[in-house]
């Protein structure tokens, strides 16, 4: 595992740097932090070399500045020819609507106005951290797109009759309603959202590196399905095997009768 910062990367407007487990990849296009068809390629590239590097345990998401965590599809390069339809990335618009096998956790840092694609990047992290000046939009009714993840995605988060409204009529939601539907898991300070994601993404780094993946898979594979069936299907998750037949759970029992904190090793 790498030990303290390493040198940020920055390409197409996408900043990286890895610390430790913890990789942070910021947003950083001014004014709105809007996202092309280049950067939305070079965030699925980053989110592909997260899932595939074994030093890495957790992702933050943030945008740079102090109003903007992104405001979505960036409409001047839709202006001029870029079309909803284009490819962008094996995980589509910004990596995160439907990425392959991802199953390390991601924090979204939200520091202001995430909107379109920007929300839709957001739904796709695990936990989001929201400032208290930060709002929630899916305002793409207005120009004649469907905000496909958006919908698949925000029914799953809210109440039917939230989502519909929300979807069909592009108004805003602020801090305070994300954080009543569950959208927002803390609400912090201006200024505040990416020292409380990096507060969380500690604590999930020192913890046991298998259990993650088993936590992700577990979930996403049975989202839709009764309970009875989702036990059923438990025992057949790859990960959920790995935990089961791992040192690290030897290691947690040894460590709880020793009074000491666990040595995980990540097998």
């Amino acid at each position: 595992m790498s030990e303290g910062p390493q040198p940020p990367v920055v390409g197409a407007g996408i900043r990286t740097v890895a610390s430790g487990a913890i990789l942070e990849v910021t947003i950083d296009r001014p004014k709105a932090n809007a996202i092309d068809l280049a950067a939305s390629r070079r965030l699925n590239e980053v989110f592909a070399a997260f899932r595939d590097d074994p030093a890495l345990r957790v992702a933050i998401v943030t945008g740079a500045g102090d109003r903007f965590f992104s405001a979505g599809w960036d409409l001047k390069a839709a202006a001029d020819g870029e079309r909803s339809d284009e490819d962008w990335g094996e995980g589509g618009f910004g990596g995160l609507n439907h990425p392959r096998n991802l199953d390390k956790p991601l924090i979204a840092a939200v520091n202001g106005i995430a909107c379109g694609g920007g929300f839709e990047i957001a739904l796709g992290t695990d936990i989001i951290v929201m400032e208290e000046h930060a709002r929630f939009a899916l305002p793409e009714i207005n120009v004649g797109v469907l905000a496909d993840a958006g919908t698949i995605k925000l029914r799953r988060r809210v109440p039917y009759h939230i989502a519909v409204e929300f979807l069909m009529t592009g108004r805003w939601m602020d801090a305070a309603e994300a954080k009543h539907w569950g959208l927002a898991t803390h609400v912090v300070p201006s200024g505040q959202a990416l020292a409380k994601a990096r507060a969380i993404a500690q604590q999930i780094a020192e913890g046991p590196p298998l259990l993650f993946p088993a936590i992700k898979q577990l979930l996403r594979h049975t989202e839709m399905l009764p309970e009875h069936q989702a036990f059923a299907l438990h025992d057949s998750l790859d990960a959920v095997q790995r935990v089961i037949r791992s040192e690290d759970l030897k290691e947690g029992a040894h460590a709880f009768s020793e009074k000491r904190k666990p040595r995980w090793q990540g097998k």
